[in-house]
């Protein structure tokens, strides 16, 4: 693990080396610094690390004015001897706030907050990671198969008009205004189906992108389509969806 420690007594940056060491004997100690100066020149300039190691008293002023002069995403445990900063220190990534002189005990204990931490934020990152994978990836449905009559044929996605749900029924409508049920709730569809081409535009109904000839505004902050197979609240955008509706529309 890469540390920076940004303190400006030598024997406590001592110390605090010596400690990290007995804790892991891999951590690196890729910088020291003991003044806001060059603490800032060094993270303006690219420097990187795992987890910096803050005294608030340094040379040449407050460390906390290192972050009104550059940015710092690295978890910071701070170190010092006064403790009225404690709140203001927690306002800058801080994973811990340790008292001088630094023991042992209270060090390991911090070690491991900022190992728990990381360990989290690297499981959420890989679970985002694998759900927007999962999302680039997704495979949505192209076409339906339908019941004709006594046969059975297939709609592809271009030919749909929308989907509609009445009494508790779901129906898929094509182009020409046919209606043919559907094995699905809408909820189950919103599922299937390419957002790209499709938003549910109300409770009810489920619009294709290719089937919006005009939108209006409405009454009480809502939009109306105009199209002449949806009637009445059918066309209706409700209220809820209307910023998502106009997101989707300019995607």
């Amino acid at each position: 693990m890469r540390v920076v420690i940004i303190e400006d007594e030598q024997l406590s940056a001592d110390h605090l080396t010596f400690l990290l060491h007995k804790i892991d004997q891999d951590t690196e100690i890729v910088a020291y610094f003991d003044s806001v100066k060059d603490s800032v020149s060094a993270f303006s300039g690219g420097l990187k690390a795992d987890l910096i190691f803050l005294d608030i008293h340094l040379a040449d002023g407050n460390s906390f004015e290192i972050f009104s002069k550059t940015t710092i995403e690295t978890p910071i445990i701070f170190t010092t001897a006064f403790d009225q900063y404690a709140i203001k220190a927690f306002k800058h990534n801080s994973i811990d706030y340790l008292l001088k002189p630094v023991s042992l005990t209270d060090l390991q204990f911090s070690f491991q907050k900022f190992l728990t931490q990381k360990q989290i934020i690297n499981k959420n990152l890989l679970e985002s990671m694998a759900v927007a994978y999962q999302k680039i990836n997704k495979q949505y449905k192209s076409r339906f198969l339908v019941k004709i009559g006594s046969s059975i044929d297939t709609i592809k996605k271009d030919d749909i008009h929308h989907f509609e749900t009445e009494d508790s029924l779901s129906f898929l409508v094509n182009l020409k205004g046919n209606r043919y049920p559907v094995d699905y709730t809408l909820d189950q569809l919103e599922e299937l189906i390419d957002p790209k081409d499709f938003f549910r535009i109300n409770r009810k109904i489920i619009l294709s992108i290719g089937a919006i000839e005009k939108v209006s505004s409405y009454f009480n902050g809502r939009l109306a389509i105009s199209n002449k197979q949806l009637e009445g609240d059918a066309r209706i955008v409700s209220r809820e969806r209307v910023q998502d509706f106009k997101a989707w529309l300019n995607s």
